[in-house]
């Protein structure tokens, strides 16, 4: 018997690090009653989440399909809890626990075990739950649990980010003896802007979610240092979200170029539908297809919430 720890699909940093980090405290704290605690992955790492995992020199974790779960494992839900963000074709019946930042979405035949907070990251909570038993990371681990906080943070720019996430995140930068943080979250921000060797159709499938709202959305975001060179492509990447459209079966698509340095975001539009729900949710005018909202860089806080009620 093995209990997989699974993040949603099109994993970011915080997803993987977060399955990695409870898959060590289920380890040191028998007390959770995990047999075999392993952390999977659903897809393939991001190029922010390599390029992590190559400066640590971390083995990264394997693939895990829905028909390789035996019926006598269990599962443990990270950084997602909704049924459109789970492994395809997990047998809810399987799972046993989920720990979570994002809205709960859940329907879920018999009770188990929930740890959600309201904070900026995932990894965060699994480092205060780490602290409640006293469980120390170590130093490898330290360092890709802050790196993950300030990746979902924002380098706490963001409007998720709480006191606690600034906290804790003050405590792992200790333990993993990094210094300058904010050198740190901009060599972050650097990889997680490279686009250079993905194609239109990578890009837009960087890091969406599908959102269950009146009208089924989809938005995907890209977080960058060099919003412009993803601009440049708009026409290409226009087809792509086109074609992604009629993959995933979604009445709207957006994509958000949020510039993580200057603290803005732009949402690239197909047609005048997306673009009338996203006028009356942000105000302004959509001028060739692009949007541009502000101040804004969460999905789940600023982007997601207003075009739901627009929608709604």
């Amino acid at each position: 018997m093995t209990t997989y720890i699974i993040g949603h699909k099109k994993p970011d940093t915080d997803a993987v690090v977060a399955a990695m980090a409870l898959e060590y405290l289920y380890k040191e704290a028998a007390s959770f009653g995990h047999t075999n605690p392993k952390a999977v992955l659903t897809e393939a790492l991001n190029p922010e989440t390599s390029f992590l995992f190559e400066k640590f020199s971390v083995e990264t974790p394997e693939i895990i399909t829905a028909e390789a779960i035996k019926d006598s494992d269990r599962v443990v839900l990270v950084d997602h809890n909704e049924a459109s963000q789970r492994l395809d074709k997990l047998d809810e019946e399987k799972i046993v626990e989920i720990v979570d930042h994002h809205k709960v979405h859940l329907n879920l035949a018999s009770p188990i075990f929930m740890t959600f907070k309201t904070w900026g990251a995932s990894s965060t909570i699994v480092y205060n739950m780490m602290k409640a038993n006293n469980v120390k990371p170590d130093k490898t681990l330290s360092s890709l649990m802050l790196a993950a906080i300030l990746s979902d943070t924002v380098g706490f720019k963001s409007a998720t980010t709480t006191a606690k996430d600034k906290e804790i995140g003050a405590e792992l930068a200790t333990l993993a003896e990094i210094d300058d943080v904010d050198a740190f979250t901009l060599e972050i921000f650097k990889a997680k802007s490279d686009t250079s060797s993905l194609s239109n159709d990578q890009i837009v499938k960087n890091d969406y979610k599908v959102f269950e709202f009146a009208k089924k959305t989809l938005i995907n975001q890209i977080e960058t240092v060099e919003p412009e060179a993803i601009l440049s492509r708009k026409s290409e990447l226009l087809e792509s979200m086109a074609k992604l459209k009629t993959e995933e079966g979604v009445e709207l698509v957006y994509c958000a170029i949020s510039d993580i340095l200057q603290v803005n975001t732009k949402l690239l539009m197909l047609s005048e539908s997306e673009a009338s729900f996203a006028e009356k949710a942000f105000g302004g005018t959509t001028v060739e297809n692009i949007l541009d909202i502000g101040a804004k860089l969460s999905r789940k806080k600023e982007i997601a919430p207003p075009l739901e009620q627009s929608i709604k």
